[in-house]
């Protein structure tokens, strides 16, 4: 062919598909320029069929040895569209605050079967803990690890009992103590998650033992007369530390009922779904646990007032209540 029979050819092929060319480039500047609220319904389900047009006219441009500068401009074109249709499309800010605003709390309500049932394996096993400690307190030690436990055990005192709830620790022993608790209850719900894969036992029995944990310490200091001033030293921390292992459990809970029962998915497809749900909602239970090691080690510390204390933490179950199940507007 003629180097004047390649131009006239290159002409057509341009004057019957740059329409589409110009659309899409169009579109993307507008992309590009952060202006998506000005792209109608229309122009959203029209850019990626304009996108696999643009690749149709490469692949003939290319086959047809088409003008080089018309192949490079449809590369270039095809290059732009294919990270708005297939690749990243927020920016880190934007996945930030939609994972605040939407993805976390979506994944929290859609394991709600599964906190449940974490919920009542931790309540099952702190009723458990509390009536076998009071009726014999050498059961305590059973249930909590002494290193824990940090000389609140059945011979101490209550004054010495009403000393670890009201005595501030200094100022030192506070970063140290929530450091350690932090620590101590994020393996707790790492475990709880990780474990999840073997159908779920593991996972139950951390729930469940938690629980222990929790109705052996409450049994103690009920005991002494200390019930209530106990309720709102565990609680004004424990409110979003023991959501945050219940969801911790939940998501291995899921993970685990995946891989056993995949119903008409394979295993690898439905374990798969269920490690992103479960991986979303651990990435908040880890933030959680942060919070809980703040309140732990410094706010319990720092508000001595039992009244305080429990407004704090009725305060952090509304909060928590509100973000995870309130009502939302549609995307």
């Amino acid at each position: 062919m003629t180097q004047t029979g390649l131009i006239l050819k290159s002409q057509r092929f341009r004057s019957e598909r740059e329409a589409d060319w110009k659309r899409l480039e169009s579109l993307l500047g507008l992309l590009e320029a952060g202006k998506r609220n000005q792209l109608s319904d229309d122009d959203v389900i029209a850019l990626p069929l304009l996108y696999r047009a643009t690749l149709s006219s490469l692949s003939i441009a290319r086959t047809i040895s088409l003008d080089r500068n018309l192949v490079d401009y449809l590369e270039s074109l095809s290059t732009r569209a294919y990270f708005f249709v297939y690749g990243t499309r927020t920016r880190l800010d934007e996945r930030i605050l939609s994972f605040f605003l939407r993805d976390w709390p979506a994944a929290v309500r859609a394991l709600w079967r599964e906190t449940a049932i974490a919920a009542g394996l931790g309540a099952m096993g702190a009723l458990v803990a509390f009536f076998v400690t009071l009726r014999n307190p050498a059961y305590f030690y059973v249930f909590v690890d002494r290193a824990l436990a940090g000389g609140r055990g059945p011979r101490a005192s209550t004054a010495e009992l009403t000393r670890t709830i009201f005595d501030t620790h200094g100022d030192k022993a506070l970063g140290f103590f929530a450091s350690f608790l932090f620590t101590h209850n994020a393996q707790i719900a790492l475990l709880a998650f990780a474990l999840g894969f073997a159908c779920c036992l593991p996972t139950a029995f951390l729930t469940f033992y938690n629980g222990l944990m929790l109705g052996a310490f409450l049994a103690l200091f009920y005991s002494h007369g200390l019930g209530v001033p106990f309720g709102g030293w565990l609680l004004i921390h424990g409110v979003t530390e023991l959501f945050a292992i219940t969801l911790a459990g939940a998501a291995g809970f899921r993970i685990g009922w995946a891989l056993a029962f995949p119903g008409s998915k394979s295993r690898l497809e439905a374990a798969s779904d269920a490690g992103r749900l479960a991986g979303t909602l651990m990435a908040g239970v880890v933030l959680m646990l942060a919070v809980a090691g703040l309140l732990e080690g410094y706010g319990r510390q720092l508000v001595t007032s039992t009244a305080l204390r429990y407004a704090v933490a009725l305060l952090t179950a509304l909060v928590w209540a509100g973000y995870f199940y309130g009502p939302r507007r549609p995307r």
